[in-house]
């Protein structure tokens, strides 16, 4: 049996909701994935609200303060057909010994994980979605720079996170694949101006330390910008995956989103960007769809 998988950040819409739907897909990754709306509520399963929302074991040392909620923009592992179990991990706070039925996490938002299982007896995985917010320089360094924040430690939260999957040297005895948006830029050059290139190299350096493969997605499977946009090495084989606001799919310059898998498990996986103008989707982000095989 092959698995299929969407990784998607939704951006809250209910729209991509209906979409993802539409799709036939076994699981969805999500990211901002807000709540579905009531007319496919039925349609999908989004697990104890445990397993994504932050709330439920964090303090409330947030109250009061200038945001009404802890988070609300959270990634979620979804269950869209009947051919596979899930069993969600609860979040807890990065504790070191957490049960097998929780994961810690010590990023808030940035990760939700699930035991997905076919029905057919192909070997279980873990499934990771992923979504590294932005994280502002602390006021005390008065910078100019980095208005927006910087991503790179939001991914390596959700490595450090992901890690605990990890039981082995030899990266073939796991069965990991995570998913999602990860905000940046995988081969920019030093002239890129939307990337730290230094900080997020040492990111995909430290997933193929970890024993994680980098599936891109990569052209062709997916449409590439043209021409190459500043930032981007002439040989690039990235894909696109987001749009800014104010712009279309056709628009889109810059791959943010991406699909790791534990090495030897990588061999069972295709990646690919459903980037087109026509297919793109009814978020910012396009959606990737990803095959496991059993």
């Amino acid at each position: 049996m092959t698995t299929t998988v969407v990784s998607w950040n939704i951006a809250k819409k209910h729209a991509a909701w209906r979409q993802l739907v539409e799709m036939g897909a076994d699981v969805a990754l999500l990211q901002e994935a807000g709540n579905p709306p009531e007319d496919v509520a039925d349609k999908v399963d989004t697990g104890p609200r445990e397993h994504w929302d932050s709330h439920v074991w964090n303090s409330d040392w947030w109250e009061g303060r200038s945001w009404p909620n802890l988070f609300d923009r959270w990634a979620k592992v979804v269950k869209l057909s009947d051919r596979v179990d899930v069993e969600w991990f609860k979040q807890v706070s990065p504790i070191s010994w957490p049960p097998e039925d929780e994961i810690a996490v010590s990023g808030i938002g940035t990760i939700a994980a699930a035991r997905i299982a076919p029905k057919d007896g192909s070997a279980p995985f873990i499934a990771v979605s992923m979504y590294a917010k932005w994280v502002k320089p602390h006021v005390s360094t008065k910078t100019k720079f980095f208005k927006v924040g910087y991503a790179d430690a939001s991914v390596h939260r959700i490595l450090s996170d992901l890690s605990a999957f990890i039981g082995h040297p030899d990266p073939s005895t796991h069965r990991i694949l995570a998913a999602g948006d990860l905000n940046i830029i995988y081969g920019a050059t030093d002239d890129n101006p939307l990337a730290l290139p230094a900080r997020d190299r040492n990111v995909f350096d430290r997933m193929e330390a970890l024993g994680l493969e980098l599936l891109g997605p990569w052209h062709p499977n997916g449409r590439q910008a043209k021409p190459t946009p500043r930032g981007l090495p002439p040989d690039t084989l990235s894909v696109p995956t987001l749009h800014y606001s104010r712009e279309g799919p056709s628009d889109a310059r810059y791959q943010y989103d991406y699909a790791i898998a534990s090495r030897g498990f990588h061999n069972c996986v295709s990646v690919s960007a459903l980037n087109s103008v026509e297919e793109w989707g009814a978020s910012d982000h396009c959606r990737l769809l990803i095959e496991v095989a059993g």
